[in-house]
């Protein structure tokens, strides 16, 4: 699926109530789930050590933090979306999120994203995309929500 562009509000508001796109998939290899610990300080042996996590882990492996599967978000959005014109743009919260399924390391993760909602508050786009982050080849989704944007258009 290719990238929505987006120019302004009225284009924006053509997408509410629909699918507005998927993005590629994104490996989380080891690696990352250890440089994600280190920044958070939240080195819980189910998330860094793999000898335990084999012995000891339902999954016999470590898995991805629920966090980490978050904070990919922006990077999976922007494969998704190109909004054009804009002074900037903020996150302005997340809403009714739920973790489904651990990530194990080494899989792959996507986005899938709907418009749940658009309205003009003075001028700044506010929009409510319902997301979903689905593991390759799996069934249940890792995780799902509504996240909130604030688009401050030129």
């Amino acid at each position: 699926m290719s990238k929505v562009v987006i120019n302004n509000f009225e284009e924006f508001a053509q997408l509410v109530g629909k699918r507005i796109g998927v993005s590629d998939y994104v490996q989380v290899p080891q690696e990352r789930i250890n440089l994600f610990a280190d920044a958070t300080l939240d080195h819980q042996w189910i998330h860094v050590d793999t000898e335990r996590a084999k012995v000891e882990s339902p999954y016999h492996t470590t898995i991805v933090h629920g966090y980490l599967t978050l904070s990919l978000l922006p990077h999976l959005w922007d494969q998704i979306i190109q909004v054009n014109n804009l002074r900037m743009m903020v996150n302005y919260g997340m809403d009714k999120m739920k973790f489904g399924q651990a990530v194990l390391s080494g899989q792959s993760i996507r986005m899938t994203a709907d418009l749940e909602s658009l309205v003009n508050l003075r001028g700044i786009a506010k929009a409510e995309i319902k997301f979903f982050i689905e593991i390759e080849g799996e069934k249940k989704k890792a995780l799902e929500g509504v996240a909130t944007f604030l688009y401050y258009f030129k």
